[in-house]
């Protein structure tokens, strides 16, 4: 930004050095406690969780001030602000040598933690010397700062094996506070502040500072600085501990290795301010997140041991970073982690120039936030899973995160500049100066798709959509057999030596119904964001981490449960799968045949868990993998399974569906959207209705199929029920395969209204034959059960595209004919996907409803009960708003409005 007052040379090179130094001392307080803290912690007796509250309070006040010092440093000027907050955090530094009592040293953390509001003064004042094309290097030197971690961790050892603690304390809160007056002395106020004083005008209020913070752009810049900023103060807190504890080094080794983390951290920011200013900010952010994804992939493996039989005997090995490896990774991890604190800060001038104190302060705070979080969490971890390297894994998410939603918000910034032209655009924006579309066109990008257009789908549009679905159903059979894989593995972990209590069994069961419903609603707009072809073979491919999984944990029986719960939710991969395919389909084809296609897709999709529950009690019975496979477990009567195969079984499908779906699926260009343009759905109140019918259709089949192997052993104890469960889904399954053709001549919420009634008769028969105990007429009643799910799954999905054709015509009558087309195809493609995604609760629900009716009852009954009354709701609603005379779908289903006069 230019200023009427322009600063010479001189002035811009001691404002920037002063900040910068004064800003090194402050960041050296700052951390203080990383070397300091585990001296306290010995002398105290404090637990882990302790020590990282101790550690991270400085770090939480001095984040939790930013955005107040940045308000206060437009109001009053860097130059008074920046020095009272030297002075007082002296103050509160040299109160730590009287503390003496956990919640003493708490107090002082955090009057300590006012170093860390350092960071907004400086990059206020730095900014406003500087014009906009020289910003970024001046912050990135300014950043440089941050080498105060590194002072600490170099010097501060040394001082603490000599003298103690408390003398870093005393030397440290000295020199701060000396430099609190000297800045004062020896600064000038800003020419912004100069220039304001001189005219007498008054500075913005609080309510023109605070005004960019409603912007979600501002907290997704947060997020990034959360992991650059948030992650290295965390390490800078952490790493001493780890390499403690994990290396067995003495404190000044680890102080050593850890400042290199650091140094590299900290001095490249200048750097990356130089990047961020000739390259861009935005390219500096993907090298960022791009390489830190690899190098904290490559920290987060734990040390693991493997053994293969070979014909010669075992081989063993083993995997484990050392410790110079170790050091090195981290300081290629702070260099890239450096480049991204001063891209983040470049954004901020070009975007909120008059008001770069308070978004910069929102920034700050929320990334020294991430320093308070994240080691309290870096503890959580460590004590829930034992497993040093989780703290890496963490960061390893968030950069994930961080990076998906910078690039769909750059995406969706070009779509608004660029409109059509952006399935033209290169994925990544900065590349678009060498990018030629003419030279580069999308593989199995199709962008004339006309299904409604009978020629079209005759010569060409039929076979294209007949080979997606037909390579899309074994995904989607595959998805299914993972995600319900547990139902059969639960029900023999007991006889291989599991010792699990019933309801953690019941848990077991229902927790991939719950993570595979939840990852359904993001699953759910998806393909218009990615493609159907990329995402169906990422998520497919994604299958292999549960199916793998499974087939090591179950081997040992000292594998602990919280493994098996963090198996059972990956197995809600497969469960989200559904949401992103049924979406999929329906775009390839025309309204007569949609019905029928998302039928055959959904219904011999559902055949996997069938499949599964018939396949998997046959595999374990052999070592079909040989010693790839690993040893046979010994049940109590003397016989052998190999319950690894429930796992590994799948593996050579997955391989082979994943190819599939990558060489032979395609895009539809029209299919494309943003979160934003689907997310109209959310306003449609069919949406939600169409949700609570799909829980009672689809929600009962699903959990049903995963409670009703357990149930039937529990039930009926002297009966051998795995052998016949995998019926229960196999007839639902068909049936919605079978049935879409029905739904599409005389219409789905007819033939949805007579499911319903049909379910509330069979769960009286389930009712009746457990009350009786009778095996026969349990099974038969949950035979039908399954059978009229089936039904429904279809009917349901049938009556969506119908639906959303006439409401789009009510609610858009000015679209031209083709654009309501492509917007109710849209909407019914991204409702399709969202009910199906609320209904998959329904196999959470289930089996822990059994489980609590058990529990509190020593019965199932009162849980059927309570799935009676939800059915008598679903024919209810289903009657009054689409099936009565008056309703929706009325005139429609009875052929008194044509299918043709419904407005598309």
């Amino acid at each position: 930004m230019s200023h009427p007052i322009t600063p010479s040379r001189g002035d811009q090179q001691k404002a920037l050095w002063i900040s910068t130094f004064s800003f090194t001392m402050c960041f050296a307080v700052w951390t203080i406690f990383s070397i300091i803290g585990i001296s306290i912690k010995s002398e105290l007796g404090l637990s882990e969780f302790e020590y990282g509250v101790l550690i991270a309070t400085p770090v939480l006040s001095g984040s939790l001030i930013r955005l107040i010092l940045g308000v206060w440093t437009e109001q009053y000027g860097g130059r008074l602000v920046f020095s009272v907050q030297m002075i007082l955090t002296g103050l509160a530094t040299f109160a730590l040598t009287w503390a003496n009592s956990y919640p003493t040293f708490l107090l002082a953390a955090l009057g300590v933690g006012l170093a860390g509001g350092s960071f907004i003064i400086g990059v206020a004042y730095v900014s406003k010397w500087y014009p906009q094309k020289q910003q970024g290097t001046a912050l990135g030197v300014f950043g440089m700062g941050n080498v105060g971690a590194a002072v600490t961790k170099f010097l501060a050892p040394f001082v603490l094996l000599a003298w103690g603690w408390q003398a870093v304390a005393e030397i440290w809160a000295a020199v701060i506070a000396i430099m609190g007056v000297v800045f004062y002395l020896v600064a000038k106020d800003d020419p912004d502040f100069t220039e304001r004083r001189a005219k007498g005008i008054a500075a913005p209020s609080l309510a023109e500072q605070f005004a960019p913070l409603k912007n979600l752009q501002v907290w997704r810049f947060s997020l990034y600085y959360f992991f650059v900023f948030g992650g290295f103060v965390a390490l800078a807190l952490w790493l001493p501990h780890y390499l403690v504890q994990v290396y067995g080094v003495d404190m000044r080794t680890a102080g050593m290795a850890a400042a290199t983390f650091s140094l590299s951290a900290s001095i490249f920011r200048a750097y990356g301010g130089v990047l961020s200013d000739r390259f861009g900010a935005r390219t500096v952010m993907y090298w960022t997140f791009g390489f830190s994804l690899v190098l904290l992939f490559m920290l987060s493996y734990p040390p693991t041991e493997y053994v293969i039989r070979s014909e010669n005997g075992p081989i063993a090995f083993s995997t484990e970073m050392d410790l110079w490896p170790f050091v090195a990774t981290t300081f290629a991890l702070g260099f890239f982690m450096s480049l991204g604190k001063a891209a983040v800060f470049r954004h901020i001038p070009v975007y909120y120039p008059k008001h770069v104190g308070s978004v910069g302060g929102l920034v700050g705070m929320i990334g020294g936030l991430g320093g308070f979080i994240l080691p309290i969490m870096f503890g959580i971890l460590l004590d829930l899973t034992g497993i040093w390297t989780s703290a890496f894994l963490l960061l390893f998410l968030i950069v994930l995160t961080s990076m998906t939603w910078m690039h769909l918000s750059i995406r969706a910034m070009e779509r608004k500049e660029q409109g059509a032209a952006l399935d033209r655009l290169p994925s990544f924006p900065e590349l678009q100066e060498v990018h030629d579309p003419n030279r580069t066109v999308m593989p199995h990008l199709i962008e004339d798709w006309r299904p409604e257009d009978t020629k079209f789908w005759a010569e060409k549009g039929q076979r294209i959509a007949r080979r997606n679905l037909w390579i899309s159903v074994p995904a989607l059979l595959l998805a299914f057999a993972v995600w319900m894989v547990w139902s059969v593995v639960v029900a023999r972990l007991p006889a291989i030596g599991f010792d699990f209590t019933q309801d953690q069994l019941f848990w077991l069961a229902a927790l991939p119904a719950l993570s595979g419903a939840t990852l359904r609603i993001f699953y759910s707009f998806m393909v218009p964001i990615f493609g159907g072809r990329l995402w169906t073979t990422v998520s497919t491919a994604s299958l292999l981490i549960p199916a793998v999984g499974i087939g090591y944990a179950v081997q040992n029986p000292e594998t602990p449960y919280l493994i098996f719960a963090v198996l059972a939710l990956l197995c809600g991969f497969g469960g989200g799968n559904f949401a992103s395919s049924m979406a999929n389909i329906s775009f390839f084809f025309p309204r007569a045949e949609k019905g029928n296609a998302m039928a055959l897709n959904a219904g011999l999709g559902n055949l996997g868990v069938s499949v599964m529950q018939f396949l998997v009690p046959l595999a374990i019975t052999a070592g079909i993998f040989q010693t790839l496979g690993g040893a046979p477990q010994e049940l109590s009567d003397g016989g052998r399974i190999w319950m690894q195969n429930a796992g590994f079984i799948w593996v050579p499908f997955i391989l082979a569906s994943t190819a599939a779906a990558w060489l032979g699926m395609d895009d539809i260009a029209d299919a494309r959207a943003s979160f934003r343009e689907q997310a109209v759905i959310f306003t449609r109140t069919h949406n939600w209705v169409m949700c609570l019918l799909y829980v009672g259709t689809f929600g009962s089949f699903i959990g049903y199929s995963a409670g009703f192997p357990l149930l039937s052993k529990l039930a009926f104890p002297e009966v051998d029920a795995l052998k016949y469960v995998f019926l229960g889904p196999l007839v639902g399954a068909l049936s919605r395969a079978g049935t879409g053709w029905l739904s599409d001549r005389v219409g789905g919420g007819r033939v949805t209204f007579w499911v319903f009634a049909g379910m509330i008769v069979s769960v009286l028969g389930v009712i009746w034959s457990l009350q009786t105990g009778t095996f026969a007429g349990f099974f038969g009643s949950f035979m039908a059960l399954f059978f009229f799910t089936g039904v429904g799954n279809a009917s349901t999905f049938q009556m969506i595209p119908v639906i959303m054709r006439k409401e789009v015509g009510r609610l858009m009558p000015n679209l031209e004919s083709a654009d309501q087309r492509r917007q109710s195809e849209r909407e019914a493609a991204a409702i399709i996907a969202f009910t199906s995604a609320i209904g998959g609760y329904g196999g959470f629900f289930i089996p822990k409803a059994y489980g609590t009716s058990i529990g509190m009852t020593g019965s199932p009954l009162a849980a059927l009960w309570a799935f009676l009354a939800f059915y008598i709701v679903c024919l209810a609603v289903t009657w009054v708003v689409y099936t009565r005379r008056g309703g929706l779908l009325h005139d429609i289903e009875r052929g008194r409005v044509p299918m043709a006069a419904v407005p598309a």
